[in-house]
């Protein structure tokens, strides 16, 4: 996956009432299957006390471009009122590596479909929106062993490229970078080539 994504910048979350009934949207980043699950869970864990909390979320899975995973669930609405409609939100707004949960605390009042697919909608919509969206570059994760003597050369490339990274300074020095996957094989010749191939990569 080479191309560049839509996803949101950060957390966030929104809350309004609609005859009673509170809804919550929540909305986060997530670079992976699990990890949209886990959010999932986290929330229906906190508001396990909710009368319902519906999941959605589409997600590049594994890093790899051809395959878009998409899943939405109910989570016990009326078919096709609650977790496909957040769902679509996410489609139209072609984010990616997003994941949302609504939850509805119900008020006493039925919404109906129509009151619901708008409701669970509005959720995501307003979530989305105070969470910002960014276009994103897939990343890799480039792990950097060298020598003391070779670290300076290491690190003064990596600032003048403006990558983010750790380094570990032991025995000897670690650097862990995130890089572009598009950069990441002239990255990689362009370290071997400044320390004259003592640079150990994974």
């Amino acid at each position: 996956m080479s191309r560049a994504y839509r996803t949101v910048a950060e957390p966030a979350t929104a809350a309004f009432v609609v005859q009673g009934s509170e809804f919550i949207g929540h909305v986060r980043p997530v670079d992976s299957v699990p990890a949209a699950e886990a959010f999932v869970d986290t929330v229906q864990t906190e508001y396990d006390d909710a009368t319902h909390n519906v999941p959605a979320y589409r997600v590049r899975a594994d890093g790899d471009g051809d395959f878009l995973r998409e899943y939405s669930s109910d989570e016990g609405e009326p078919s096709g009122s609650a977790g496909k409609p957040a769902l679509n939100v996410l489609t139209q707004q072609e984010l990616e590596n997003c994941a949302v949960v609504v939850t509805r605390y119900y008020g006493g009042t039925n919404l109906g479909v129509g009151g619901l697919v708008r409701a669970y909608s509005r959720a995501v919509k307003e979530a989305t929106e105070n969470a910002g969206v960014v276009k994103e570059r897939p990343h890799e994760r480039v792990a950097i062993t060298v020598d003391y003597d070779d670290s300076g050369t290491v690190r003064s490339i990596l600032e003048s490229v403006g990558y983010e990274f750790d380094a570990d300074y032991e025995a000897r020095v670690t650097f862990d970078v995130r890089v572009p996957t598009t950069e990441g094989d002239a990255f990689r010749d362009r370290l071997r080539s400044a320390t004259s191939d003592r640079a150990e990569l994974e």
